[in-house]
Parts: structure tokens; sequence; C-alpha cells
């Protein structure tokens, strides 16, 4: 009989034991209550913790004590660990929004999908969409979310409202960004989901351009210059 049941009182504190991520998920819910975590994971570094909320990594100590923000890089290999998580992590948040929440300019036969932030008003926005047809040509899918640098009530703000309302979205945006003026009108709209998303992943300023592998390219690139580097990176 004691043989049978040692075996079963092992079988059943082991099944009751927390694990590291679990003890570390109650601690982060004390000391970050609201913060949905998303995932905790060992990393290479003995008692450090990787913890996803949303678009940010974060590093936590076994207790849940110390927290560090940064990049985690791997000197021998000369690998970034943390941003190859933040790509897939950027992705999974512009799957979430949903691209009926987006404008988008496809070409017939797409080969990449970019994800554009711009702002009616901003210059080097106006030049990239002066020349959404090169785009185009190159197989470049652009899909067009909002973030107006002025902010949440600003005079660019509401013209992406307006764009948005528009009964030609594509046409109204393109009209904007040729400084034409628009009919102001409201309506249901994504615009503050677009500028919460912007801030999540840290943007300051536009255009904004996030590829298909989730990297992020500050400013304005021209259509050769992306389509190549698209391909670079391992796109089709």
């Amino acid at each position: 009989m004691k043989k049978i049941l040692l075996p079963l009182l092992l079988l059943a504190v082991t099944a009751g034991a927390e694990t590291p991520p679990d003890t570390l998920r109650q601690a982060l819910g004390r000391q970050l209550p609201g913060a949905t975590i998303d995932a905790i994971r060992e990393t290479p570094v003995p008692g450090l913790y990787e913890v996803v909320i949303g678009p940010h990594i974060y590093y936590v100590s076994k207790d849940g004590r110390y927290l560090l923000r940064g990049h985690l890089i791997d000197l021998e290999t000369r690998t970034d660990l943390t941003e190859a998580k933040q790509a897939k992590a950027r992705l999974k948040a512009l799957e979430a929004l949903g691209e009926d929440r987006m404008i988008i300019f496809a070409p017939e036969h797409p080969k990449h999908t970019i994800t554009v932030f711009t702002d009616v008003d901003c210059g080097y926005c106006r030049r990239l969409h002066s020349q959404i047809d090169q785009y185009l040509a190159r197989g470049i899918r652009v899909r067009y979310l909002f973030f107006p640098r002025a902010g949440k009530g600003s005079h660019s703000y509401d013209k992406a409202i307006a764009v948005w309302c528009a009964k030609d979205r594509r046409k109204a945006l393109t009209e904007a960004k040729q400084g034409r003026e628009i009919e102001l009108k409201t309506c249901d709209h994504p615009v503050d989901q677009h500028m919460a998303l912007a801030q999540q992943f840290g943007i300051t300023g536009t255009p904004m351009i996030v590829t298909e592998t989730g990297e992020i390219l500050p400013g304005y690139v021209p259509p050769n210059t992306l389509a190549r580097h698209l391909e670079e990176a391992g796109g089709q």
C-alpha cells in the first residue's frame, strides 16, 4: 500500500506546485494592478523573465520586484532578442485591430503589405501618398492608420475623422493630402484606436511604416528603396 500511495502523493504535490511564471504573474498582479499580462517566458538569463503586455516587452526578476525596460542583446551572436518579440507583438496588435478599421490601397497582385501611420497634414506623409501608384506598381499593399500629431481635437484630427466618414475614403484621403478642402463630418470612427496603437508602439512622428515582419521604418521611404528592403527582409 505504501508503494502505491507514495507515487500518488508525489504526483499530487507536483500537480499543485506553482511554476515560477505563476508566482511571477501573481506578484505582478499586485505590483501592476489592471495590467493585462499576455505572456511570461524564461529568458536565456538565469532568474530573468520576459513579460509581454500588449506590444510591450519587459524583463522582470523572478520575485517580481525588479523590472527592466530595454533591449536584451546576445553579444555573442549580435542578436537583438527583444526586437524580434516586439515585432511579433506589433503584428498581433494590428491583426486585433482588423483591416476593416484601416484604409487600404492594394495592387492587383500584392507581394508585400505595409501599415503606415499617417497625418493628413504631414509633409512627408503627403510626399509618400503622392507616389502611391509607384508603391502599388511594385506590389506593395498600403494600409493606412491615422496619427494626427497635433492630437485629439486638432484640425488634423477632425480631417482624419472626416476622411474616414467620407463615402469614398481612398478618394477623400488623397484629396486631403493634396491640400483640398473636404467636408468635415463625423461618424463612428477608429481614429482614437489608431492613435492609441501608435502610442503603444512608441511612435512620435509620421509617416511611420510597419512592415509585414513587424519591423518599424521611421519616416518616408521611396518606393524603390522600400521594395528592395522588403525583398531583402524575406518577403515574397
